[in-house]
């Protein structure tokens, strides 16, 4: 990996309190995952850390037993699996909903120094520790709030790093605003997503490029099934989906989607090809639901009119696979589902885990410690 430039943070480890925040240039890039493998790193090295999300997401709900409803969730499950205290989870400024932003919107609410001050006062009562914080979706969402990536990197002086998508030579123009608009503040960034196949190529051969372009990489984690998997409760849920077995095995994670539009015995081949997979067939189609039941099917979801044999949900409780029955026709009902794998949170146990090792694997954070000017672990 390339060297991190040598500016350092205001804030570094002399002053008791670094900052370090985590961003991306579009919506559910792996900002989660890399915060998780990040944050266990320093974890093991003995560091105290600190971390938040200065927006929240949604209108939330105070979590059972808090007395903060502005914690967000993905901020208490990071702390959950890394055994954070509580006063260890910095809670957000403000809450990021379409209902908010338009209060926010009619009352003229744009001061943007409000936003940073008040999270300023937040950082100041928090104990001393190096803290994440892990910015929006979007280098601009939040500037109604006064708490966009940007604004809240040039307001701490703090150095950033970028998760971004990397498909090809394209994903790059993102990067080179993000560049712009950070300046010395870009610490480095880890490409996402990329085709495991393609991750050798592109360390040797376009690393170099970026890194001549003042985009320091510091990893190259390769498209992971599991971490855009979703679990058959959620697809349940923006199914709308009546739940006909099973109820207890809707934690189940879903990691790829298979259409059986087609006869018995092409269906059988295909579904052996696949794993952990969501099934959409027709409620009349018996023959494809009963193949499914014996592949790695981790729910079958009915669509159109009719019935579902009773037979078949005999089988599906023997097997433990959960059946859905949805309103939506069979094109609808994939349209959902498509929209809905790696655009969901990470919130499962399973999901924390394997981002640790994926971090761990193929990031290389020392230029990036080094920056921080963090002691060296014994």
């Amino acid at each position: 990996m390339g060297e991190v430039s040598a500016v350092p943070p205001t804030g570094s480890w002399e002053s008791g309190s670094p900052t370090l925040l985590v961003g991306s240039c579009e919506a559910f890039s792996g900002k989660s995952a890399l915060v998780l493998g990040l944050a266990r790193q320093l974890v093991q090295r003995g560091f105290t850390v600190r971390f938040g999300k200065p927006l929240a997401a949604g209108d939330g709900a105070a979590a059972q037993g808090s007395t903060d409803d502005r914690i967000d969730d993905d901020v208490r499950f990071v702390g959950r699996i890394l055994g954070l205290p509580d006063e260890q989870l910095i809670a957000a400024v403000h809450r990021h909903s379409s209902v908010t932003s338009q209060q926010r919107l009619l009352a003229g609410e744009l001061q943007a120094a409000d936003g940073l001050a008040a999270l300023k006062q937040r950082l100041a009562a928090a104990p001393a520790g190096l803290t994440l914080l892990e910015g929006p979706g979007s280098l601009s969402e939040g500037l109604l709030y006064g708490l966009s990536l940007v604004q809240v990197a040039r307001g701490l002086q703090a150095p950033v790093v970028l998760v971004h998508p990397w498909s090809d030579c394209d994903s790059i123009d993102p990067l080179l605003l993000a560049r712009e608009q950070l300046g010395e503040l870009l610490a480095g960034v880890v490409l996402n997503g990329v085709e495991p196949e393609r991750v050798a190529s592109l360390r040797e051969e376009l690393v170099p490029a970026l890194e001549r372009l003042g985009l320091p990489v510091l990893g190259v984690m390769p498209r992971s099934p599991l971490l855009r998997s979703v679990t058959v409760e959620e697809l349940a849920r923006r199914l709308d989906a009546q739940v006909l077995c099973c109820r207890d095995r809707l934690d189940l994670l879903v990691e790829t989607l298979s259409i059986g539009a087609m006869n018995v015995n092409s269906a059988m081949e295909f579904f052996r090809r696949r794993r952990n997979m969501a099934v959409v067939t027709g409620a009349d189609r018996t023959d494809i639901q009963l193949a499914a039941l014996e592949a790695s099917t981790q729910c079958l979801i009915l669509t159109g009119a009719g019935e579902p044999l009773p037979q078949l949900i005999s089988r599906a409780e023997e097997l433990e696979v959960p059946l859905l029955k949805v309103e939506h026709d069979t094109l609808t009902t994939v349209e959902v589902i498509e929209r809905t794998f790696g655009h969901v949170r990470l919130q499962e146990s399973v999901k924390a885990t394997y981002a640790f090792r994926l971090v761990e694997e193929h990031c290389n954070f020392e230029a990036l410690f080094s920056r921080l000017r963090l002691p060296v672990p014994a």
